[in-house]
């Protein structure tokens, strides 16, 4: 186990800087002048020239000069993203750390119950489903998942809004004074991942249904709730936790879309506002996290797969 823990984590570290180096190029080669895009195009030259001095776009790009190998902007942005700088906004006129700091609240208040509301109810479903598959309980599910999976998520919340918070008044509209404030996002974000969650599951759980072990399961007259759960379930784990370790990442990048409709100030908000205002210190530091947590999700995720088969083990 620690030496494919170890594998994994050299492995990983290639891929990060590369990360790192795709993000950099992004937004400092291929996008245009940060001094133009804040000072405006009708900027003097020597104001584009102190901003540039101001925030070190004077530098080479990858590679120092001379000796000075690091003195370029790319060690500059890992250097500063190590020590945890992210930066700075010139459009909130504050560090780029607090202002996601103050949104990683409200986006995981959201996103976390819609996760695990999400992942526990889709289960079951797809449990269900595995155990009457083919008959009319199977049948209902698959339909209603499909209706989930057809409609345009914005149609979802739109409907919720008018129906349950303006027209009956069962949920605030908008804001987010209150844990009540979360319950309607935080059961439109459920319902709508039920669609693909419950398909995904169910056949993850079918592949596992017909197999050897199952029947002798069978054979030895276990309960069929004791076989589903404590078998099946347990040997499916593997296609689902890499299906739900896909969707960890953006719970610190938040849903764009709930806190828009609803105003909830999380990290979705500030990376619209951000990009709206052409804050690019901001929009960069949430896809370098965004890159990041992805990457160090993918990892956990291979160290889990050694946990839940033994056969990793052996193959690394």
């Amino acid at each position: 186990m620690f030496r494919y823990a170890l594998k994994r984590i050299l492995e990983a570290i290639p891929t990060t800087i590369g990360v790192l180096v795709l993000t950099f190029v992004l937004f400092n080669v291929v996008g245009s002048s940060p001094a133009e895009t804040i000072l405006g195009k009708n900027a003097t030259a020597e104001s584009i020239a102190e901003f540039n001095h101001r925030f070190g776009y004077d530098k080479p790009l990858l590679i120092g000069e001379g000796g000075k190998i690091f003195d370029s902007q790319f060690f500059d942005f890992a250097f500063k993203l190590a020590k945890g700088d992210l930066g700075y906004s010139l459009e909130l006129d504050e560090s780029v750390a607090s202002i996601l700091k103050r949104g990683v609240g409200p986006s995981l208040s959201l996103t976390l119950p819609i996760l695990a509301g999400g992942t526990i109810v889709a289960l079951m479903m797809a449990l269900l489903c595995a155990a009457y598959r083919g008959r009319w309980v199977d049948k209902t599910i698959l339909v209603f998942s499909t209706v989930l999976m057809s409609v345009n998520y914005v149609i979802w919340v739109l409907a919720g809004q008018f129906f349950l918070a303006f027209k009956a008044g069962l949920f605030p509209v908008w804001g987010y004074e209150s844990a009540w404030n979360l319950a309607l996002p935080v059961i439109i974000g459920i319902a709508l991942s039920l669609g693909m969650d419950v398909r995904f599951f169910r056949t993850a759980i079918l592949d596992e249904v017909y197999k050897p072990y199952v029947l002798t399961a069978r054979a030895k007259e276990l309960p069929g709730g004791v076989i589903m759960t404590r078998h099946v379930l347990r040997n499916a784990l593997i296609p689902i936790v890499t299906y739900i370790s896909l969707s960890i990442p953006y719970l610190f990048t938040g849903s764009l879309l709930l806190e828009s409709f609803f105003g909830i100030p999380g990290l979705g908000a500030v990376s619209i506002n951000a990009i709206h205002s052409a804050d690019m210190a901001v929009v960069r530091s949430v896809v370098v996290l965004g890159a990041l947590l992805y990457q160090f999700v993918n990892l956990v995720t291979d160290l889990l797969y050694a946990a839940l088969d033994p056969q990793v083990k052996l193959k690394s």
